[in-house]
C-alpha cells in the first residue's frame, strides 16, 4: 500500500519540506468547513483510537458539548510506555507535522482553544524534536491566533510525564497534567463532561490524531476502504526482539 504516514520524503520533519509536499493544507481545508462537517468527514471514514481501545473517534468527537461557558481541551497521548512500543515515537521524529496538523484540525472541529500534548519523560531527544515543529508551525501561523485568517484560534502546549507507566491511562494522563498523583479517576463522570480542571476534555492517541489529515485528504469513502472495512485506514506496527527485520512497518489493519 501506499505509505500514508510515514512516506519516504527526506527531511519531511521540517516545515518548508512538510509543506512543499502538500502540508497544513488539510488545516486550511478544515477552516473553510463548518466545524460539524469536519466532524461528520472523519466519523463517516470510521477511523478508530490507535491507542487500544479502537473507539470510533468521530463519534468521540461528538461527545464535546457545543455550548458550554468552560474552556474545552483536547490532549493527544504520547506516553506510549508500554513495552515494545514506539510507533509514536517514530511520528515525532520523522513526520511531527502531521500530526501537529491533525491536531489542529481537531480542535477546530471541536471548538478547542488548548491542545496538550503528553508525552512520556523518557522520550527528551523527541520531546525536543516536537517543541522544534510546534515552533516552527507558530511561526507560520498555523498555532495561535487567528489561524490562517479564519477567526479560530488555538493554543498547542508540550507537557512532559514524569516515567510513571499509568499515565498512558486517560483520566491519570489528565491527572498528571494538572500536576497531581498520576492516578486514574472514577467513571462517570467523564472526560467530555468533567475532564481537566473540570472542563470538557477529549484525549486521542498521537497515531490517530495523525491520521485525521489522511482523512481529509483522500475523503471519507476512499479511507473507509483501506484495509479491514470496521477499522480502516494504515496503522503502524512496531516488530522488536527476535526478530530478522525489527522497525515500524505501516500496513493496513486485517494482516495477521
Amino acid at each position: 500500500m501506499e505509505k500514508l504516514l510515514l512516506p519516504d520524503i527526506k527531511d519531511l520533519h521540517k516545515i518548508d519540506v512538510y509543506e512543499a509536499n502538500g502540508g497544513y493544507q488539510m488545516l486550511r481545508k478544515a477552516v473553510g468547513m463548518k466545524p460539524e462537517e469536519v466532524t461528520d468527514e472523519v466519523k463517516k471514514s470510521n477511523l478508530r483510537g490507535r491507542g487500544g481501545a479502537c473507539f470510533p473517534t468521530g463519534l468521540k468527537w461528538t461527545f464535546m458539548p457545543k455550548a458550554t461557558e468552560k474552556p474545552k481541551y483536547l490532549c493527544v497521548n504520547g506516553d506510549e510506555s508500554e513495552p515494545g512500543t514506539f510507533k509514536d515515537r517514530a511520528i515525532f521524529e520523522l513526520n511531527p507535522h502531521l500530526m501537529i496538523e491533525g491536531g489542529l484540525i481537531a480542535a477546530y472541529a471541536m471548538g478547542v482553544k488548548t491542545i496538550y500534548l503528553y508525552v512520556r519523560g523518557e522520550y527528551n531527544r523527541w520531546i525536543k524534536m516536537v517543541q522544534k515543529a510546534v515552533d516552527d508551525a507558530y511561526g507560520k501561523g498555523y498555532v495561535g491566533e487567528n489561524i490562517l485568517g479564519s477567526g479560530f484560534s488555538t493554543h498547542f502546549y508540550l507537557h512532559r510525564g514524569a516515567g510513571a507507566y499509568i499515565c498512558g491511562e486517560e483520566s491519570a494522563l489528565m491527572n498528571s497534567i494538572e500536576g497531581e498523583r498520576g492516578y486514574p479517576r472514577v467513571r462517570p463522570p467523564f472526560p467530555a463532561q468533567f475532564g481537566l480542571w473540570g472542563c470538557p476534555t477529549t484525549i486521542n492517541n498521537v497515531e490517530t490524531i495523525a491520521n485525521v489529515p489522511l482523512v481529509l485528504r483522500m475523503g471519507w469513502e476512499a479511507y473507509s476502504m483501506i484495509g479491514h472495512p470496521k477499522h480502516p485506514g494504515p496503522i503502524l506496527v512496531g516488530i522488536s526482539g527476535h526478530v530478522n527485520k525489527p522497525g515500524i512497518y505501516e500496513l493496513s489493519v486485517g494482516i495477521t
